[in-house]
Order: C-alpha cells, then structure tokens, then sequence
C-alpha cells in the first residue's frame, strides 16, 4: 500500500526552484486539442484528458468560448518544426527564443501556461518533441503523464525524482494513488484556484484525509 504523502510532501509539489509556493488549477472547461498524431493516438490523448477530469471533478468542453481550444498539444520530431506552425507566434511571446532554449537544453517536452486574473489556469501549451525517450513509451502512457502535468500547474522540479505515474501488475501504468488524491483535493470547490502560500499545502492535506 502506498505511503500517503506529509504536509511537506505536498508542499513540495508546488514549490519551485526559486522557492516560491504556487498552485493552480483550471476554473474552466478543458477544450484540448492535439496537433501532429493520428487519429488512434488522438483518442487516447482525449481519453486521458476525460479520465483526469472525471477524477479531478472538473469539466471538459468541445471548444472555449474565449481561445476555441484551451489545451493545445504539439507533437514534433524537431523543435524547429514549431516555427512553421501558423500563429503560434502570436499565441506564444518569444518563440524563437523558447525554441532556441529547448535545442540547446536538448528537451524533450515543455509546457507553457497562461492564467486568469484570479490566478486560475487559463490555457495550457504542451510541447513534445518524440525522440527515443518518449517514442518507447504507450501512448496511454505518455498521454496520462502529459495531461496530469497539466491538469495542476505542479512546481517546476515536482517530478524530477519521481515519476507521477505508477507500475502495477502486468506492466499496467497509473496514476500514482497519493498523486491522484492531490488532484481531487486541489479541485475541492471549498479551497482558491491559486494559492501562493505554503499553509495552502496543510488545507490540500487536511482535503485529502477528510476525503477518506
């Protein structure tokens, strides 16, 4: 049986490398969109994406009223394909610049934020470049990882040691149960869309041992 994670586990989820303390969750309908996959792959991105919302509470939509998509997934092989894609230039400040960073970091996946006046999530960007890393894993696999990245803006370094996702019998791939548990109390309509202090951290803890 997984270990529940300590107050201070989940603080460090949301705390970045330069200290500061940040969660946020969408406060509107997820409206994804996937770019550069077939169409067996797209289902099993939008299967993620509804499997994570129905575990958060949260909604999705088939467009936005604002952005017509709010998730936008881009799949590449190279960082440099992204400077041919129509707008994202506009949608994007600093393209060129971010796609610079990407190459020399040798990345293989980033994502890009944007946010509501109240500090809740507004749109997400996903960018996945498919090398030999990210071409062995399912798809499932993969499209799991990516929408639960997204569905919490989590700290820049809360995955670094460890992976959000779990192996159980037969090889299977899920959702860590502590990291679940983190979701649904983020999303409880009792706690802010964004919090900037570190007591944030005791209210997702004391959300989730009310839930159980």
């Amino acid at each position: 049986m997984a270990q529940d994670l300590t107050p201070e586990d989940i603080e460090k989820l949301f705390t970045r490398s330069d200290g500061s303390y940040l969660c946020a969750r969408w406060g509107r309908p997820l409206s994804p969109i996937v770019f550069g996959v077939e169409e067996t792959t797209l289902q099993v991105i939008k299967g993620a994406f509804e499997a994570v919302c129905v575990l958060a509470g949260h909604q999705m939509a088939e467009t936005d009223p604002e952005l017509g998509a709010n998730v936008m997934v881009f799949f590449c092989r190279d960082w440099a394909e992204l400077l041919d894609v129509p707008d994202l230039g506009r949608m994007i400040d600093g393209l060129e610049t971010m796609v610079d960073r990407l190459e020399a970091a040798n990345a293989n996946q980033y994502r890009v934020f944007r946010f509501e006046a109240d500090g809740g999530i507004k749109a997400c960007f996903v960018f996945l470049r498919m090398d030999a890393e990210l071409a062995k894993l399912p798809a499932e696999t993969l499209a799991l990882g990516q929408v639960v990245q997204s569905i919490l803006l989590w700290s820049d370094t809360a995955f670094a040691d460890r992976s959000a996702l779990a192996q159980v019998g037969g090889g299977q791939v899920i959702l860590r149960p502590d990291i679940a548990d983190v979701i649904r109390a983020a999303y409880d309509p009792v706690l802010p869309v964004a919090a900037t202090e570190p007591a944030h951290a005791l209210r997702l803890a004391a959300r989730i041992a009310a839930g159980r």
